[in-house]
């Protein structure tokens, strides 16, 4: 099936998304809520500590966006791990055994330089209060943002976070222990967007680091609150969560099932309406 259109542009729904992404630094392209920021129905407060970026997010920004300075984690001090690629930069310490496995990596995670950093913990920032939305990608130290997060995670809709499946940095939690950590905080694992494979060495095709792989090594895995237990949430709820779903995962079931809960609760009729749209038929 076809991504479906927007939400807003079938439902006149009177929501507003809020969005913390941590690790904002643009690297990667859009990200994932790029729709809902463009329809204006979204807020966005972004953390990025390495100051160049934070100065590009601050040039770039729109009238939505509120971007900070910090590094979250724990609200202790840690030693940031400056590495050759600056996308594997980290709290923690690169695992040379691991990344020795693939071609590129243990160049790419050679530490050049260390500095200690101040963390904040999020639920600590008055800012994020409230949040719908949760993207995270800070290498390996998620976990620690999540688990000094449990008041922010009591309101948050979907949480979309980069999973390790080995460990690239030393003692790094991995996917299974982040999926029993938010499964435990009421969330359930809805699917990886991408999944990310590399060639252990000394395989090379064509010439190629990319070819031939076989090996998982990490991905963005979307998290989204328990649909068995959707009587936790209000009913505003379930219509920012369809938002969220439609406009940046285009998950058209989970958001019918969402619409035709808050159908049965409120005696709208959201469910037919969107389903008609995105099938053309009641």
């Amino acid at each position: 099936m076809a991504a479906p259109p927007s939400i807003f542009a079938i439902l006149d729904l009177p929501v507003t998304i809020r969005i913390v992404d941590i690790g904002a630094n643009p690297i990667d392209g859009q990200p994932p809520y790029a729709p809902l920021l463009n329809s204006g129905r979204a807020e966005l407060v972004g953390f990025e500590p390495n100051l160049q970026a934070h100065a590009v997010l601050q040039q770039k920004k729109g009238p939505r966006e509120t971007y900070l300075p910090l590094a979250v984690g724990d609200g202790a001090r840690h030693t940031l791990h400056h590495c050759k690629a600056p996308g594997m930069t980290s709290l923690l310490e690169p695992n040379p055994a691991v990344l020795a496995l693939f071609h590129g990596f243990a160049d790419w995670g050679r530490v050049e330089r260390t500095e200690p950093v101040d963390t904040v913990r999020l639920d600590d920032v008055k800012e994020t209060e409230g949040l719908d939305l949760l993207k995270i990608d800070i290498q390996g130290a998620e976990l620690m943002a999540f688990e000094n997060a449990t008041k922010r995670l009591a309101d948050t809709l979907v949480i979309h976070t980069e999973v390790e499946f080995l460990e690239m940095y030393r003692g790094q939690p991995l996917f299974g222990d982040i999926e029993r950590f938010l499964r435990c905080h009421g969330f359930m694992f809805h699917r990886f967007e991408p999944l990310v494979s590399r060639v252990v060495k000394p395989l090379l095709l064509r010439g190629d680091i990319r070819a031939g792989y076989q090996q998982l090594l990490w991905a963005d895995a979307i998290f989204v609150r328990d649909l068995a237990r959707l009587a936790a949430l209000q009913d505003a709820q379930l219509l920012r969560l369809a938002a969220i779903l439609n406009d940046c995962y285009s998950a058209s079931d989970l958001v019918l099932h969402l619409l035709l809960e808050h159908d049965r609760r409120a005696g709208t009729a959201l469910g037919p309406r969107y389903l008609q749209a995105i099938t053309g038929r009641a």
